[in-house]
């Protein structure tokens, strides 16, 4: 091979190599805007029986602009972080965290959890 050959071999892999690069910046930055809303409910875990009517439901929420409990709007903090406070029903309960994103993309986590008040009999 020509020395000129190989240099313009040489060129072509290096600009390669930075698309390359520049593909893999782009989509690690737009990769939270593909995916869209993310929410995890760290506690109480789904199918839980709790014994206390005023029980605390917290998680994180990621790419979210609104948020919700049970329709109700909460808020995350600058880490994504949520916290909120809920009255239980005795018996079986539903609650249902739910995101949206700017470009309207929504996500939805249900928990079902059941209230079991001290004093009752177990059958």
């Amino acid at each position: 091979m020509t020395v000129q050959r190989e240099k313009t071999i040489l060129k072509a892999a290096l600009i390669g190599l930075v698309l390359v690069f520049i593909g893999i910046y782009g989509y690690s930055k737009t990769k939270d805007l593909i995916d869209g809303p993310r929410i995890s409910v760290s506690s109480p875990e789904d199918g839980e029986t709790l014994f206390q009517s005023a029980s605390v439901i917290s998680g994180t929420a990621k790419n979210v602009s609104f948020l919700s409990l049970n329709d109700r709007p909460i808020f995350v903090d600058k880490n994504g972080n949520f916290s909120e406070t809920v009255a239980l029903l005795p018996g079986y309960n539903i609650l249902s965290v739910r995101g949206i994103d700017k470009f309207g993309k929504k996500t939805e986590k249900t928990l079902q959890l059941v209230l079991r008040e001290t004093g009752t009999i177990n059958n």
